[in-house]
């Protein structure tokens, strides 16, 4: 007998193979200690260690991002490049004017050290979404540097904090900006730091042929700030080669191709907006439409005047779509494939996109600034709970496991910590070899701070980050989990969960909750509800219902935020 409300069938068959083969090898030695002992079967290792990761996928080798461009640019220069209001772009004329702005940088590199400009050198990059901001990110590379994207919205101090802790004497920016920028240059820093106006277009004499390479494929393409939510912000370091093999893997597995029209609502300095968004579509020869900030009415019409067919974004820019009062006017019919993520995705808002909407594919991923963007990506063909509730599988040449907390391999359906190894895992913190240490093992393994579980098909689950469970009553508890039950409840549009303070169970869950436009209910009837589709310690105990959830740009909602609610 067993608690069915804790435990399913296949964890106490798993359980009972345990026990089963620890008295297997116990009886041939009983000498050995206990930590020598294996759960695991010989077929349970193959599955874990091979049928789960696939280690084989061809890419561009010995190739920076920029020559995949200037590739592009010879087999396609009349096409459009970019499409932003009113204006366009060719990519010929696109890979003139980043000429241009990488001869200007390596000049005025010279003229400020007195030396040649070196590969990996650190060039910051404040921008509005637009022609500028791409202009600028293929110019540095072009030039041999690394950029440095610095969000316009971050606040003074980060900013100054990124000057500082690159050491970056450059920063790529514009006149809009000007108040803010000068602000922080001419505050206590002790890092010299010149300014270019792009909008003043100071580079335009320069010539507009390509220039000389100068990086290669090992070398620095960026480095990317975390958020910094738990500390100070780390810069993650990725080079050409892997950001190239990891895209071309990622826009292959999507279909993203020449003939699509992307529309990028994904903010530049974080990887859904530049690694998936434009650097994607223009290695792949697709027509890029960047939109300076979110404005539903203006991405419907977009949509439906430039025939978009390939639009990426957190689920709640779909909802949003979804729940527009005027969205039967606008036509929608271009739309072909669309990739989410970033949080909890439900059912049946896939089955909307794909039903309502019309999208022919909807992918869901998962990734994070430290593996270049991406680990996992559902495949064509996934049905509507596979695309909800899990992330797909590994992409190829890329190894996952998940380890627990004792340090032994998961089996399906057991949580633990997800690890990833592979081209993917990124150089390290930049200037901060004890970060590094602490987050790479010594044989490769990035540790995520990510829980998650392989399905039985080898699909990747998340279930919550390390620092977002809380346990209750000595239950481990997923808010991630939790949030995609909840969300299936026909009345709540958004919710998320987090832990709080309890005198009896140790911790609860409290949820603040969305309702669906119009609807009422109240907590007895959403307990209620909670108690009949998730085992009784999971059920939150304390509700607040709110009209929106605090998100960060790239729609992860800001839980900090909500903790200091209760």
């Amino acid at each position: 007998n067993y608690a069915t409300s804790l435990f399913n069938e296949d964890t106490i068959i798993r359980v009972t193979g345990f026990y089963q083969r620890v008295i297997e090898q116990l009886i041939k030695d009983q000498a050995q200690s206990i930590k020598d002992i294996s759960l695991l079967t010989a077929k349970d290792y193959q599955t874990i260690i091979y049928d789960w990761n696939k280690t084989d996928a061809p890419y561009p080798k010995d190739k920076t991002i920029h020559q995949l461009f200037e590739e592009q640019v010879a087999r396609t220069p009349n096409k459009i490049a970019l499409v932003f209001e009113d204006e366009q772009m060719s990519y010929q004329v696109l890979n003139e004017k980043s000429n241009q702005l990488a001869h200007h940088i390596r000049s005025q590199y010279q003229l400020m050290h007195d030396k040649p400009m070196q590969p990996d050198t650190l060039i910051m990059l404040c921008l509005e979404r637009g022609f500028d901001m791409i202009i600028a990110i293929l110019a540095v590379l072009k030039a041999g540097g690394a950029y440095v994207p610095i969000d316009p919205e971050y606040p003074e101090a980060r900013i100054q904090f990124i000057i500082e802790d690159t050491q970056s004497s450059l920063l790529l920016t514009q006149s809009s900006l000007q108040d803010k920028i000068n602000q922080v240059l001419e505050s206590e820093s002790k890092q010299p730091c010149q300014s270019i106006w792009l909008d003043q277009k100071p580079y335009q004499a320069e010539s507009s042929t390509n220039l000389l390479p100068m990086s290669q494929a090992t070398d620095l393409a960026y480095v990317i700030y975390t958020s910094g939510t738990t500390g100070a912000p780390k810069g993650v370091m990725c080079n050409h080669g892997q950001n190239i093999k990891v895209f071309e893997t990622w826009s292959d597995g999507v279909t993203l191709s020449e003939a699509d029209h992307y529309l990028i609502v994904n903010p530049y300095f974080h990887s859904f907006g530049y690694k998936a968004g434009w650097l994607a579509a223009l290695i792949r020869g697709a027509t890029v439409y960047p939109v300076q900030t979110f404005d539903l009415d203006n991405v419907l019409s977009i949509i439906a005047q430039k025939r978009i067919s390939f639009l990426p974004g957190a689920p709640t820019i779909f909802q949003s779509i979804l729940g527009h009062p005027d969205r039967e006017s606008f036509d929608l019919s271009s739309l072909r494939c669309a990739v989410t993520g970033a949080a909890s995705v439900p059912v049946q808002l896939v089955k909307d996109m794909k039903h309502t909407l019309e999208f022919e594919q909807v992918y869901t991923a998962y990734g994070l600034t430290e593996s270049t963007g991406v680990v996992s990506l559902c495949r064509p063909g996934d049905d509507f709970e596979t695309i909800a509730t899990t992330s797909g599988k590994p992409m190829d040449g890329i190894e996952v496991q998940i380890e627990k907390a004792d340090g032994t391999l998961a089996f399906a359906d057991e949580p633990g910590e997800i690890q990833v190894r592979g081209f993917n895992v990124m150089q390290g913190y930049l200037d901060d070899p004890d970060a590094t240490a602490e987050t790479i093992t010594e044989d490769g393994w990035l540790k995520t701070g990510d829980i998650g579980i392989f399905t039985k098909a080898g699909y990747l689950r998340i279930t919550d980050r390390i620092k977002d469970m809380f346990i209750s009553g000595g239950f481990n508890c997923y808010p991630a989990e939790i949030e995609n039950i909840l969300l299936n409840h026909p009345l709540i549009a958004d919710v998320s969960i987090i832990g709080t303070q309890d005198a009896r169970m140790g911790e609860v869950g409290h949820a603040f909750v969305v309702l669906q436009e119009g609807a009422t209910i109240d907590k007895p009837s959403l307990i209620t509800w909670s108690r009949e589709h998730m085992a009784n310690f999971k059920v939150p105990k304390q509700y607040t219902f709110v009209t929106t959830l605090p998100r960060n740009a790239s729609g992860k909602v800001q839980k900090f935020l909500l903790k200091s609610q209760t």
